[in-house]
């Protein structure tokens, strides 16, 4: 019992595979809308990149970095969403404070990481100054950084559990114009 109850976690934790059927999801944006997966399945390539916390050494570089290479992501028909943790408010202060140009999503509850099969651990709040002000940004779950690529068919054809936050942009756009 032991033994299959192992195989059975290590299994599930293995998250979704390259072939898998992406997992259908809608949550809320950093502007307060309703972001919702099927609204780009059969139009657009989709890059779902999950990172631990906003506002945070690795996860802004990588969030700069898919900044930068919007034009070409857009080129290669994809569009670039990224999920943490973090709630609303601090998901638009990071988008504010940064200058991005791409949808943040809101997990709290980390149910979007565990579609996707990435882990989670708890959450916290981070005190960050922006613009003079001093801000706390609240997540309820921190997920791992993992990056994800959806084709037009809704299945997944890039999955990379081991993402630098540096090189991520380029490996998914090498990754998008090769295939």
């Amino acid at each position: 019992l032991l033994v299959a109850f192992t195989n059975l976690f290590s299994q599930e934790n293995q998250g979704l595979k390259v072939g898998d059927k992406a997992p259908k999801f809608k949550t809320i944006a950093d502007d307060g809308s309703t972001w919702d997966v099927k609204d780009y399945l059969g139009k657009k390539n989709i890059v779902v990149y999950f990172y631990p916390a906003a506002m945070t050494g690795g996860c802004t570089k990588q969030a700069c970095a898919y900044r930068d290479f919007k034009s070409d992501i857009e080129s290669a028909d994809a569009v670039v969403v990224g999920v943490s943790g973090d709630n609303v408010a601090g998901l638009k202060l990071f988008k504010l404070a940064h200058d991005l140009n791409f949808a943040l999503l809101s997990d709290e509850s980390g149910e979007i990481a565990k579609k996707f099969g990435v882990p989670t651990r708890d959450g916290g709040t981070i005190t960050k100054e922006i613009n003079g002000q001093s801000f706390d940004l609240v997540r309820g779950v921190s997920a791992s950084r993992w990056t994800f690529v959806i084709d037009k068919n809704g299945k997944v054809v890039y999955k990379n559990d081991k993402v630098s936050a540096t090189q991520d942009t380029e490996e998914v756009l090498s990754f998008i114009k090769n295939n």
